[in-house]
């Protein structure tokens, strides 16, 4: 079963990001969460397995196109589908939201995740992201 998560399961999403290796030092995964499950255009959706979170994927709008994040497949329950699920029901949300398009974002090193967006039918975009981060006090850093 797909559906959004409830702040009682965010250390259980934080624990397969760790898991899963999608947590960086410079992001703060419960920052992440809780911004994107307060937000109007933002959830967390989780697949669960007997009432226990196995997937996640953080889905958002940003007026122009959907984003998705930390994808998320607990490595016992790989080979079922759930990402697969997953991406289908953020798209669904995303389409339900009027969003034209759907981006993902992908270190360029990660060919096996290349090859399942690239399965999904998602193409590569000739486009260069460039970044700056911000400090804790939401101001950018120098």
């Amino acid at each position: 079963m797909i559906r959004p998560l409830e702040i009682s399961q965010r250390d259980a999403a934080v624990t397969l990001w760790e898991t899963c290796g999608l947590v960086r030092p410079w992001n703060d995964p419960y920052a992440d969460l809780d911004r994107a499950m307060s937000g109007r255009r933002s959830t967390v959706l989780g697949a669960f397995e007997n009432r226990t979170l196995v997937a996640t994927a953080m889905v958002g709008d940003d007026g122009h196109r959907g984003w998705v994040y930390y994808l998320a497949v607990d490595p016992e329950y790989r080979g079922r589908q759930l990402g697969r699920a997953l991406m289908q029901a953020c798209e669904t949300w995303l389409a339900g939201r009027g969003a034209p398009k759907l981006n993902v974002m992908i270190r360029g090193d990660n060919a096996v995740t290349r090859g399942f967006y690239e399965a999904l039918g998602y193409t590569q975009d000739d486009v260069v992201v460039y970044s700056r981060r911000f400090s804790d006090a939401g101001s950018p850093s120098a």
